[in-house]
């Protein structure tokens, strides 16, 4: 798959965050989605129903879950390519229901692994994360970094990109996987540190009240991921199947700093107070 041709492209995790301005960067390029949402009670699109109509007109939606090997069959028959995000990525969460880690962030992985095996799909981008390298070792982290997963989340990330790895090296799958560091930006969940801030000073709060204010991150613009996620797609095979990607700015900046800096944008003078995580152990960075 390359960009000079749009294609029919299946996309899970669609509703989601990320995979929300990946449907709009796709459809952007000329490309046609067909976007997994799961299915639940309220009828809900997720964050799909938030995207401009004319975007949406080149949208398929097609309800399911990628714990189903039929569903993700289902979605992937005529498609050319697959950009596999869907996940649970709720770290504090992790550690309260590792199973269900494992049954969407592994099994899930294995499921769209083995429908682009029977299909003969010809590209899949694999979705990582940056806490599979736990605490830095070095800087900047490359993609040489060592593997050192730190919660339940991470190791069922690791053990997903495992999986992509395996299959590329036994089936000869075209997989690519790409490894976003800290993505921020429009439709991202509250619970992020960038939005806690924001709406901490909105809300009139002059002490913003956050864990560690000493770890550093390399923060992306959700749109840069996105655009990151087309390249890969897109790449000719030779360059990117088989191998991993690091999707960040190659910047640091710690999480107080980043408070900081927030105030200035906004404004008012802020002060830092670490807090206690109210739920999971400490997670060392």
């Amino acid at each position: 798959m390359t960009s000079s041709a749009p294609v029919t492209v299946a996309v899970t995790g669609a509703e989601g965050f990320i995979g929300s301005h990946l449907v709009e960067a796709l459809i952007a390029s000329g490309h046609r989605v067909r976007a997994m949402a799961q299915y639940n009670s309220f009828s809900s699109y997720g964050w799909l129903e938030t995207l401009p109509q004319d975007v949406m007109d080149s949208v398929e939606v097609v309800l399911g879950d990628v714990r189903d090997a039929g569903s993700v069959q289902h979605l992937l028959t005529g498609t050319e390519a697959v950009y596999h995000l869907a996940a649970l990525i709720a770290i504090p969460y992790s550690y309260q229901a590792p199973h269900s880690y494992v049954a969407t962030n592994v099994t899930g992985t294995l499921n769209v692994l083995e429908a682009v095996r029977r299909l003969g799909i010809p590209r899949m981008v694999h979705t990582s994360t940056s806490e599979t390298y736990g605490t830095a070792q070095t800087v900047p982290i490359t993609e040489d970094h060592p593997i050192n997963t730190q919660s339940p989340y991470s190791a069922s990330k690791a053990g997903g990109d495992r999986l992509a790895d395996g299959y590329y090296a036994s089936f000869g799958i075209p997989v690519a996987t790409l490894r976003p560091f800290n993505t921020f930006g429009p439709r991202q969940s509250m619970r992020a540190v960038i939005p806690t801030v924001i709406g901490q000073v909105a809300a009139g709060e002059r002490t913003i009240a956050l864990g560690d204010l000493r770890p550093t991150r390399d923060f992306m613009f959700v749109k840069d991921t996105a655009q990151a996620f087309l390249a890969v797609g897109t790449a000719p095979a030779e360059a990117v199947v088989g191998r991993t990607f690091n999707a960040g700015t190659g910047g640091e900046i710690s999480v107080g700093d980043l408070v900081t800096l927030v105030g200035k944008l906004m404004g008012p003078s802020l002060r830092s107070a670490r807090t206690r995580s109210a739920s999971g152990p400490p997670r060392p960075r």
